[in-house]
């Protein structure tokens, strides 16, 4: 195989955690994919993803003025929000075929009434979907627990993938679609990022990983790896 006038000599080279084939060639592309910048590059979107999952826990335990008021704050049910109340009565897409299920998650956490929403802080679902969050958060930004925080992240995206349901279309009340895509949409790509991410062992770089990793404890339960 010729790139112009020269040969390139493809060789195999394990650095760290990942192994790839590289050309070396002396191009851009050469020196970006190699395995000693990859792992970086890992470890950098395993943070970020992370953060995305700690943020959402943190403004929306706090109430920090983002995504959610003050008022709002859940608290670790101490406060008047319910998490999850808005999103399960309507952020889910009606004509979903898990919609009825997804709504009844929805009467857990709080009820329509008269005057208004009457939430249920302290609801289960509330508490189940927070500590996931956190979990998520915790287990991507340090690196430790990556096989059980990343499948459990994985699936917590997965269902809300199907409470958004691409696939079904469905117009608001304004006559608007609210289908774009009928694959896919951001909670299946963060599904399949974040596991990309645990078989990349991307907690190893940049993270506590390898301390985690070489626990006794921890070599001898490696689902806890």
């Amino acid at each position: 195989m010729h790139f112009g006038s020269k040969e390139a000599e493809m060789t195999t080279t394990a650095k760290g955690d990942l192994s790839v084939t590289q050309a070396s060639q002396g191009s851009w592309y050469h020196s970006f994919t190699q395995a000693a910048t990859t792992k970086y590059w890992a470890a950098i979107a395993r943070i970020a993803l992370g953060f995305v999952f700690l943020w959402a826990f943190l403004d929306k335990t706090f109430g920090l003025g983002f995504a959610t008021p003050s008022a709002e704050a859940w608290k670790f049910a101490f406060g008047d929000g319910s998490p999850t109340f808005g999103y399960l009565t309507f952020g889910v897409n009606p004509e979903g075929p898990f919609a009825g299920f997804f709504h009844s998650l929805g009467e857990s956490a709080g009820v329509m009434g008269a005057d208004g929403p009457v939430l249920s802080p302290g609801s289960w679902v509330n508490w189940a979907f927070m500590l996931a969050l956190l979990g998520a958060g915790i287990t991507l930004v340090l690196g430790i627990f990556m096989r059980i925080g990343s499948i459990g992240a994985a699936v917590l995206l997965m269902m809300m993938y199907l409470a958004a349901a691409p696939w079904a279309q469905y117009t608001d009340d304004a006559g608007t679609n609210q289908s774009n895509n009928p694959i896919t949409e951001d909670h299946l790509a963060y599904a399949i990022f974040v596991i990309v991410l645990m078989l990349f062992t991307a907690e190893r770089t940049w993270g506590l990983g390898k301390w985690w990793q070489s626990l006794e404890f921890v070599q001898r339960h490696p689902w806890l790896a």
